[in-house]
């Protein structure tokens, strides 16, 4: 009897748990961008709780991995989207963020999932795939608001979208102020055109997915270019490094304090 109590409790927590967070998931509002050439792109907006009229706010960019393709518009909130609605942070770091979802065919910032994630064999001086073209587009959409901070835009992604962090910044590097790129890989030889913006780079040693020479040979290309960049690294760690990366002391100050000089 005792068992069967102890499974029913664990199974009530375990709903209470989900409808919390499916509740705070319509936080986000959510929305369809429509491209210049008919793509359609799901994504979710999270807006500043309170706007003072004339004020400008921040604006982060969230690229979600693999694992939350689809087209239900709702799992690319699933690592990431608590953290900015931790009532704390939306107090102290009211910003608009936007997790765009890519459907399950695509892979961001390439055609097709990289036939190696070695640093050297990753693509270079390839066109941007329509979904990812559908996510600049939806980027200059709001980058047009005029509460929107044109000085403190923000990207960052997990794995797969570390990837298109890395891509994203490579050919826009005028519009980013900081980028976070957590368990990624990128070419090099691609970063030297980030050097104005802000780095902080997580991975975890013990990856075995993307591997950890992508984040090491990533620091060292944009050390060497003169980038402002840190690289944090946890022992032991395999391909979830972004939960360490979330919880990082300072991790959202950091952030919002990086400004576009």
């Amino acid at each position: 009897m005792k068992r069967i109590m102890k499974k029913l409790i664990l199974l009530l927590s375990v709903l209470l748990f989900s409808l919390e967070f499916v509740a705070a998931q319509d936080e986000y509002e959510r929305s369809v961008f429509v491209s210049s050439s008919g793509d359609s792109l799901n994504y979710r907006l999270l807006e500043p709780e309170v706007m003072q009229a004339g004020e400008k706010y921040p604006l982060v960019l969230f690229l979600h991995g693999a694992g939350e393709r689809g087209n239900d518009n709702e799992k690319q909130l699933t690592h990431g989207g608590q953290m900015f609605l931790n009532p704390v942070n939306r107090e102290k770091y009211p910003a608009f963020v936007l997790f765009p979802q890519c459907p399950e065919s695509g892979y961001w910032a390439y055609e097709n999932r990289p036939q190696s994630f070695i640093p050297t064999q990753m693509p270079v001086g390839k066109e941007m795939p329509s979904v990812f073209q559908a996510v600049k587009e939806l980027l200059d959409m709001y980058l047009a608001n005029p509460q929107v901070d044109k000085s403190r835009i923000y990207i960052m992604g997990l794995s797969m979208g570390a990837m298109g962090t890395y891509d994203m910044v490579s050919r826009f590097p005028d519009i980013f102020a900081a980028a976070v790129p957590i368990c990624g890989t990128v070419n090099p030889t691609r970063l030297s055109a980030a050097r104005n913006v802000a780095f902080r780079i997580f991975h975890g040693d013990a990856d075995d997915v993307v591997p950890v020479a992508g984040s090491r040979q990533a620091y060292k290309a944009l050390k060497a270019a003169g980038a402002s960049v840190e690289y944090i690294e946890f022992p032991g760690c395999n391909h979830g490094s972004w939960n360490p990366a979330f919880n990082y002391p300072d991790f959202m100050k950091w952030l919002f304090t990086q400004k576009k000089k």
